[in-house]
């Protein structure tokens, strides 16, 4: 799943990932897979417990692709529709509309679930449905796809396919799959915040909740986050409103069907500004963790478009009030996936935006991260800042979930350099290895699988190896 766990720390736990192994890193010259179509979802890893490991890659074709791992061979594919071009869009910016999220495994039954945009006559009809696939060969399961459209509801509030947007990753929690929706770039239309929650032992059983107001779009790519008993989104500014509409806030859903009507929430009471200049609450996506000798030590981090960072309680999150903690982090617009990680000096988040919370006055850089420190309530403190010239979502390994702790992310629309930070002082430990990745997005993140980082970007995957 998205940056591997129902958290969405980004955590990747690597025994081989040393900080000496990583900093040897070359680009695998053998492996080069390639294919048609724009990537703006994490590729996602399947271990073949001693079979064959796959990486596969959906793409804005409407097209998903499992490779050998270790090879680069394609071992299926599975084409899911013709994509929406941007003609036929009232609004929007990605040409063409197909799949932009990153989707879900569920080992157990071996089924991936993916949403794509897709019109299935050519123009006239444009759908969201929910596909789900043999990990094996890609064929479809039976009772899918299910079409957005067609079955979601809430309350007065019908789901318009041509004006939401799927960017954000999908989750699965005890056997539902949640959906976020937002809208599309410029805004246009009728849309709304959804989550749309289908139980995947009965398909047909649809479930939709919608922001009150118009706009609320839960939009970045991080998506929703669970920890196991609850489900948790953010939200973005609503347009038109004079009454708090269910914009600017963090919600919490029983991890549970039915979906709940009536979820808890928190937004902050400077709602309206942050509506009025567009600075969006939902710029990365919720994560959900435990902070030792912390009151409350259950959390919830948000990071925003406004470059504010904030802390609640995950178990209380108390409607329109005061955040437990927050802290202007940066004045660049987060617009990506963070990561959230412990080492044995501290508790880090790492993050793509100005660096003005680092210690050192560090200002000018593109990578930076907060400490958070126990207490009652807990607090943010800067951190470390790097120059990773690019805009790429971030991602973290350790050798055990603590130690040798290394940041990594792309120089997405920058130097196109994976790269990889010491995840106690910021300092480089792999530099990229002179291979820079064509067509790496700002919404993608790498993963990394058995000692290896994978990239995808643009009709590639590449992988650097020891």
């Amino acid at each position: 799943m998205h940056h591997k766990n129902l958290n969405r720390d980004g955590v990747y736990v690597q025994p081989k990932l040393t900080k000496v192994a990583a900093a040897g890193l070359k680009l695998d010259t053998t492996f080069h897979p390639t294919f048609a179509g724009a990537v703006l979802a994490q590729p996602l890893f399947v271990d073949g417990l001693g079979g064959t490991d796959l990486v596969i890659v959906v793409t804005e074709a409407d097209t998903v692709y499992a490779f050998d791992a270790s090879s680069g061979r394609q071992v299926w594919t599975a084409s899911l529709g013709v994509p929406v071009p941007l003609a036929d869009m009232p609004c929007g910016n990605i040409d063409p509309l197909g799949i932009t999220s990153t989707p879900v495994i569920d080992l157990t039954s071996r089924t991936l679930f993916v949403v794509a945009m897709l019109t299935p006559d050519g123009g006239a009809t444009k759908q969201y449905q929910a596909f789900a696939l043999s990990i094996d060969d890609g064929s479809i399961r039976p009772g899918w796809p299910v079409d957005m459209a067609s079955t979601v509801t809430s309350g007065g509030t019908s789901f318009v396919a041509t004006v939401q947007g799927q960017r954000a990753a999908l989750a699965l929690v005890n056997g539902v799959l949640y959906i976020p929706f937002g809208g599309l770039a410029g805004d246009c239309g009728d849309y709304h915040g959804w989550v749309v929650a289908i139980p995947i032992a009965n398909p047909k059983d649809v479930q939709g909740w919608a922001t009150a107001g118009r706009g609320g779009g839960i939009w970045s790519p991080g998506g929703a986050a669970s920890d196991g008993n609850n489900v948790y989104v953010t939200t973005g500014n609503t347009i038109g409103v004079s009454e708090w509409a269910g914009g600017e806030a963090v919600f919490s859903f029983p991890a549970a069907s039915p979906l709940s009507a009536a979820p808890s929430y928190w937004a902050p009471p400077i709602w309206a500004m942050l509506d009025s200049y567009d600075t969006d609450l939902s710029g990365s996506g919720p994560i959900v963790f435990d902070l030792r000798g912390a009151a409350p030590s259950h959390l919830v981090f948000l990071l925003g478009k406004s470059g504010t960072a904030y802390l609640e309680d995950a178990n209380n999150l108390g409607g329109i009030s005061a955040p437990v903690a927050s802290l202007l982090a940066g004045s660049t617009l987060v617009i990506n996936a963070t990561s959230l990680y412990t080492t044995a000096k501290a508790t880090y988040v790492a993050y793509r935006a100005g660096g003005e919370a680092c210690s050192g006055g560090n200002t000018g850089t593109d990578l930076a991260t907060l400490r958070i420190g126990p207490g009652s309530p807990p607090v943010f403190l800067g951190s470390w800042c790097a120059v990773a010239t690019g805009a790429g979502s971030t991602i973290v390994t350790t050798t055990d979930g603590h130690n040798d702790a290394i940041v990594w992310a792309v120089g997405s629309a920058g130097n196109g350099l994976l790269q990889g930070f010491d995840g106690d002082t910021g300092a480089t430990i792999f530099a990229g290895a002179g291979a820079p990745i064509t067509g790496s997005r700002p919404y993608n993140a790498p993963i990394a699988a058995k000692g290896r980082i994978f990239v995808a970007a643009d009709g590639a995957v590449v992988a650097f190896t020891p």
